[in-house]
Parts: structure tokens; sequence; C-alpha cells
């Protein structure tokens, strides 16, 4: 399966003001985003989608961003808020991942702000009803345009994992997984992810 960059055609026009002012004035409880220029609001993720993205941060965070049992050289965030584009669109993943050459200091200096505009190297969604069209769509394509690498989709419900690595602008579905495999999978090919510790209740 191949999901194609869009014609560098991208708008350099600023998000509206009116939809700037709807983003900040978003409840605490809704997950806010700009993509395109619209604001979209979700809930907070429903207990499935909440359980897997936690596990999946639990069985990274030791190897990868603490060199326990693993190689490190990654810091890995929960739910970031990354800005792209001159928009910008403003989006937020389940989990992004940077390689500590890239971020060597994930929380900057006193006059850092809150969100990061530098693209990780791995993004992972989590999918459900409400955000699967526009985790496989737009941010798809937000993510190929800034350059991330990696991106992982996870179907809690249906226990499945892709994998999807960027090629020439394209994203490659190089995985699809599913059910209590043991696998190696990039770029956290160094450990053995057990398929069965993602979807533990």
């Amino acid at each position: 399966m191949v999901t194609r960059r869009p014609p560098e055609s991208e708008s350099t026009e600023r998000n509206a003001p009116s939809v700037e002012a709807a983003f900040q004035a978003a409840p605490e409880e809704m997950v806010a985003e700009i993509l395109d220029g619209e604001l979209y609001l979700s809930p907070r993720p429903a207990r499935p989608h909440a359980n897997v993205a936690s596990n999946l941060g639990g069985i990274l965070m030791a190897p990868f961003k603490f060199g326990r049992g693993g190689p490190g050289g990654w810091v890995i965030i929960d739910e970031p808020e990354l800005h792209f584009g001159p928009r910008p669109d403003k989006v937020v993943p389940d989990l992004a991942g940077w390689r500590r050459a890239r971020l060597p200091d994930a929380l900057g200096g006193d006059e850092a702000p809150a969100h990061y505009d530098l693209a990780p190297d791995w993004v992972c969604e989590v999918l459900s009803e409400r955000t699967r069209s526009r985790d496989k769509g737009q941010k798809m394509r937000i993510y190929a345009r800034e350059g991330v690498r990696h991106l992982w989709h996870v179907d809690p419900l249906a226990r499945m994992l892709e994998i999807f690595r960027l090629q020439d602008g394209q994203w490659i579905l190089v995985h699809s997984l599913s059910g209590e495999e043991r696998v190696r999978v990039e770029p956290f090919e160094a450990i053995e992810l057990e398929l069965a510790l993602l979807w533990s209740r």
C-alpha cells in the first residue's frame, strides 16, 4: 500500500484568527488540532485507545529513552503538540519520538514554548472511529510533508499494528501485524516487541 505525498502546493496562508482563538479556548478535556487551517476537537481517548497508547509508551521508554535493556538514544513523549509549516498545522500524535542526537534536550530553556516545531523521527497514532479518517488522511500527509521517517498506526479493537516508512516522499506499508506475534520492527528493531503486551488489559 502506498499513500502518496500531495503536490508541493501547500497553502502559505496563516490560520484564520478565529480558528487560532478557538484553538486557544479549547476545553482542557478536549484534544485540539488545526489541520489545513481547520480546527478539530476530539474528546480525550476512550479506554481501549488510552490503554494501548500507555502500554506502548511503557514498552519503549526503558530500552529506548533510558537505555535499560536497550540502546537508548531516543526522546519519546506522550501527546506532544507539534507545530508544522507556515499556517501552522498543530498536530497532537499519541506518541512521538526523536533521536537524541536531533533533540538533545527535550525541555529546552526557560523561554522554550510548550510545543515542538522539530519534526519527530517516529510518530504513532492510535486509531479510533472518531479520528481514523484524519489519522489516515490529513495527518499522514502532514507527517510526510515534514519528513517524519517512521509512522505506526495501532488499532486497539482489531489488534492490528501497521508500520509505515517514508520513502521518496511516499508512505510505504512495511508490516501489517496482528494478534500476539513477537516481532522486530523499525525503528525499534533493537528489541523484540511482544504484541500480547501491547493489547494487555
